[in-house]
């Protein structure tokens, strides 16, 4: 009896899943021919198209699940384009519209029906899906297998708020009438994602005004929506989400390449010399002093001499500025991981293995280093630079959508692969930086790499002054928090 109970339960499941689907089909197929026509369809989905190729580089290897027309996907300009929607009217329409996309009529729980088991995507799509589906979660763990580490999933759903505005909009035919849907909060997603092994790398909201009115539109929908009290009231949520693999690399196989930016530190070489550490396959140091005033280089020379086990090399700045000396140095550089370390020692190098263990261990694609959470020595920071600090530590974490609790922090460590993809992008920022952090930090929040803290005790320096002008610097860095804005936020 018992089990004939069970076995109606699981039935009465099963048919409700299937009728829930057979709804959905019925539904999108009526409304197939007439999405495009609708002004507020048009309007909401050109600024998705805007928000997802801003993230997704052109040649990309792209999934879309539940890509509709195909106008989403092909905006991208994947070099590889699947995509799969469970309407076959609207697939047809995407074929005729998009012929050069591979596009399949199914639900997305049966992508193993089209897929290779070995087939990986960089970027897996879920527009607008989430909230049509019988069982989110099942279809997130359901991507896992279609990721490789440096995957990302770009995901957007409905406001809850939008709920009865939408309704509304609805009744008197100004969007798409839908079937009673999901409405999950960001909250809810965030949840599902961290249960399908996924983590959330930044979260955000688009799209305040979803009629085109000119000149009012882009204002509400690239600026105003960017802030607290006005994104709250948007229509969607969007997320970047990458996998939570176990991948760690072979620790022993990577090598370290540490550019050490050197302009007046006679003092400080034969301590670096002394105690930087090795790590992984090899080690390798490269100075590039930067026209000093005092006998560095002799003394990089020198040192060179007297530390023969040491990998080092020797370079002049042809620039000015940290940041084109750091730029040098990374385009000099053969180790699979970057290092970047100031030649004043107020970073210790004892900490550069930690750096090393977490890119390796994958706990982040690119971590930074925080001189702000433990006690500082007394003349390691005078209070003033603490207080740009913080400032710029605030303004730079609603910038990026990630939290950065300390952006002047010289030691940064990433991975050369991903170092060369923020260099092949440059362009878009411009060669405006004199530090060389900011460069490093806009490329990664562009390509949407995982930037972790890492916690450091910021030490005196002893010898040397240091090369940073407060004030002069410190407005500098004000048009860089605009610069960006222009750039990463108001985009």
């Amino acid at each position: 009896m018992e089990r004939a109970k069970t076995v109606a339960k699981e039935a009465d499941f099963l048919g409700g899943k299937s009728a829930y689907q057979r709804r959905r089909i019925e539904c999108w197929d009526s409304i197939a021919e007439t999405q495009k026509s609708n002004p507020f369809n048009s309007h909401y989905h050109r600024r998705l198209q805007e928000v997802y190729s801003f993230y997704i580089p052109p040649g990309s290897k792209v999934l879309d699940l539940g890509c509709g027309n195909g106008d989403l996907l092909a905006s991208v300009k994947p070099a590889y384009g699947v995509g799969v929607d469970f309407s076959p009217k609207t697939i047809e329409q995407a074929k005729r519209d998009h012929p050069e996309l591979k596009l399949f009529c199914l639900d997305v729980s049966d992508l193993c029906s089209i897929l290779a088991e070995n087939e990986r995507f960089d970027f897996i799509i879920l527009s607008d899906l989430l909230d049509e589906l019988w069982d989110v979660q099942s279809v997130l763990q359901a991507l896992f297998r279609y990721c490789h580490p440096g995957t990302r999933v770009l995901l957007n759903f409905y406001s809850r708020l939008w709920q009865i505005p939408l309704t509304l909009a609805q009744w008197i035919g100004l969007a798409k009438p839908v079937l009673m849907q999901n409405w999950l909060t960001r909250e809810d997603v965030a949840n599902l994602i961290n249960l399908s092994d996924f983590e959330v790398i930044k979260s955000w909201s688009e799209v305040l005004l979803p009629v085109p009115l000119p000149w009012l539109d882009p204002f509400f929908n690239k600026f105003l929506v960017k802030f607290w009290l006005f994104r709250s009231m948007a229509i969607t949520n969007l997320m970047l989400a990458r996998p939570r693999t176990n991948y760690h690399a072979e620790e022993e196989r990577c090598s370290v390449s540490v550019v050490v930016p050197a302009r007046n530190e006679e003092g400080n070489i034969e301590n670096i010399f002394r105690r930087i550490p090795q790590m992984g396959a090899g080690t390798e140091l490269l100075f590039v002093e930067g026209n000093s005033k005092d006998n560095t280089s002799a003394a990089i020379e020198a040192a060179i001499r007297k530390f023969p086990e040491i990998s080092c090399q020797l370079f002049h700045q042809d620039g000015i500025g940290k940041g084109d000396a750091v730029r040098k140095g990374f385009s000099k550089a053969t180790g699979d991981i970057l290092m970047i370390l100031d030649a004043d020692l107020t970073v210790p190098p004892e900490y550069l293995p930690r750096f090393y263990q977490m890119l390796t261990a994958n706990k982040g694609e690119f971590i930074n280093g925080v001189r702000l959470v433990y006690p500082r020595e007394k003349e390691a920071m005078h209070f003033f630079n603490f207080l740009g600090n913080k400032f710029f530590s605030l303004a730079f974490s609603w910038l990026l959508g990630q939290p950065i609790k300390d952006t002047l922090c010289g030691t940064k460590v990433l991975w050369k692969k991903d170092y060369l993809r923020i260099s092949a992008n440059r362009s878009y920022f411009g060669d405006f930086d004199p530090f060389g952090d900011f460069d490093l930090l806009f490329g990664a929040s562009r390509l949407g790499l995982k930037i972790v803290d890492l916690p450091i005790r910021y030490q005196d320096r002893t010898y040397g002054t240091t090369n940073i002008q407060r004030w002069k610097h410190g407005r500098l860095l004000l048009k860089m928090v605009f610069f960006a804005a222009q750039r990463l936020k108001f985009v």
